[in-house]
């Protein structure tokens, strides 16, 4: 029982649809942040749940690690190969199966984006509302339970998945939950699955709760004279019971990187962008509320913008904040980290970060959806500097145990991985303990993801 042993079988199966060019492995050994290349030892290209249910038994026979991928954005290194084995890419399982309209729901496949969603649902009226900003698969959002910059008004993965298609690791098929909005029949095997990251089952279908396309839609801009201003604001609005669509925080340094990267002039002091959605006339009271309140916190330049075009381009440069802060340190690479914490701590964390980060050795930028209490720091590291990274891991150490020490978690939708696998114990516990224990069950042989999400011994 060999990975080439389980190769010959794929081989066997595939044919072309197996691949073990340079090129190939090497795409999918990458990661989008700091993690040292991992490659696969081959990649597999399915079309068919059945076929994703006879390579998982080929490699569960043999002890060869299957690793799923989907567009390849999870930054905590969750695809990377670091046992080898095989990478089951999704990318022609991208179909939309079914549309059902007046259930408000859809059928896909795994390999299919967002974005790509989004634009077959346009005819219909409704939308797909979970936005982390890349143009994930959806099968890997569902994997690392997503969420972004809608979620503080229609939630995340978590809350718009209603059914998972799952292949187990002997191969195994099975559905978890149905088209109805809710069950009492037994144990929650879609929560299950949601964010275990792969190591538990794989993904091959999943049914989704859609929203209506809002009768109206405002986005906006405005300043604060400090992070201590912005974060309260935010809280205020939120206790006040404002139904934000979007509620984003930019610091200084962020908004210096949009402003070179996009070409705007927003003056560089920390922003909020916000967007509100519902009917003209709930859209203006929410936006006017929203103004009123930022303007007790010393809101300064509201910005409004009702065309589609003016809130595509606001929108654009708050996704692409991260690709501009990367030019706050030409040639840098990033250790991108989040955390997320009640609320009512949530000015106590931002601040005590911002501290750190201005007393290191390397610049961090800071962004997130605050209106849910997760943010991010993007911390800029020299690839070729060891000290570099020893500091970006530092700071990201001391972000994590503060958001425990708030109340708070690791990670609030970039997941473990193996880049926060040291802080599971803490988290959770003789939790984490139950998880390795329903890993053992479900994958017995550790083929699934291994050296993510949990420790197993063997």
């Amino acid at each position: 029982m060999t990975i080439e042993t389980a190769l010959a079988g794929l081989s066997a199966l595939l044919g072309d649809r197996l691949s073990r060019s340079k090129s190939d492995l090497a795409a999918h050994g990458r990661s989008e942040a700091h993690f040292a290349p991992a490659p696969p030892d081959a990649v597999a290209y399915p079309e068919t749940t059945q076929e994703v249910a006879s390579i998982a038994a080929i490699c569960n026979e043999n002890a060869c690690p299957l690793i799923a991928y989907g567009a390849g954005t999870a930054l905590e290194g969750h695809t990377s190969a670091i046992q080898g084995g095989v990478s089951l890419d999704f990318r022609h399982m991208d179909r939309v199966i079914r549309v059902s309209p007046g259930d408000m729901l859809a059928v896909v496949g795994p390999g299919l984006t967002r974005e790509a969603l989004n634009r077959e649902l346009r005819a219909t009226g409704l939308f797909f509302p979970v936005d982390p900003g890349a143009n994930a698969s959806l099968g890997g959002m569902a994997a690392t339970r997503a969420s972004g910059t809608t979620a503080v008004r229609y939630g995340t993965m978590r809350d718009n998945v209603l059914a998972l298609e799952v292949v187990l690791a002997d191969g195994r098929i099975v559905r978890t939950g149905t088209d109805a909005r809710k069950s009492a029949a037994g144990y929650d095997l879609t929560a299950l699955m949601l964010g275990s990251e792969g190591t538990l089952g794989i993904i091959t279908e999943l049914t989704l709760k859609l929203q209506g396309q809002p009768e109206a839609i405002t986005a906006g801009t405005c300043a604060f004279d400090s992070i201590a201003a912005a974060v309260g604001a935010v809280t205020a609005v939120i206790q006040a019971g404002v139904p934000m669509a979007r509620i984003e925080f930019l610091d200084e340094a962020s908004i210096a990187a949009v402003n070179a990267h996009a070409g705007t002039d927003l003056p560089e002091t920390p922003h909020l962008f916000v967007e509100f959605h519902g009917s003209d006339g709930a859209v203006a009271e929410d936006a006017a509320t929203f103004a009123e309140i930022a303007a007790d916190f010393g809101a300064q330049g509201i910005q409004t913008a009702t065309r589609t075009e003016d809130r595509n381009a606001l929108w654009a440069a708050r996704h692409h904040a991260y690709w501009a802060c990367l030019g706050l340190k030409p040639g840098a690479t990033a250790l991108i980290t989040d955390i997320c914490v009640p609320i009512s701590r949530l000015a106590q964390a931002v601040e005590d970060t911002r501290a750190d980060i201005e007393a290191a050795s390397i610049p961090g930028p800071i962004l997130g959806h605050v209106g849910d209490g997760n943010f991010h720091a993007i911390l800029l590291v020299d690839p070729d500097s060891p000290a570099d990274l020893a500091e970006a891991r530092r700071l990201s150490a001391r972000m994590a145990t503060r958001a425990l020490d708030l109340g708070g978690t690791v990670t609030g939708e970039h997941g473990i991985g193996i880049g926060k696998l040291d802080y599971m114990a803490k988290q959770h516990g003789e939790g984490w303990a139950v998880m390795a224990a329903i890993k053992q069950a479900l994958d017995p042989n550790g083929i699934l993801n291994p050296g993510k999400m949990v420790r197993v011994n063997r």
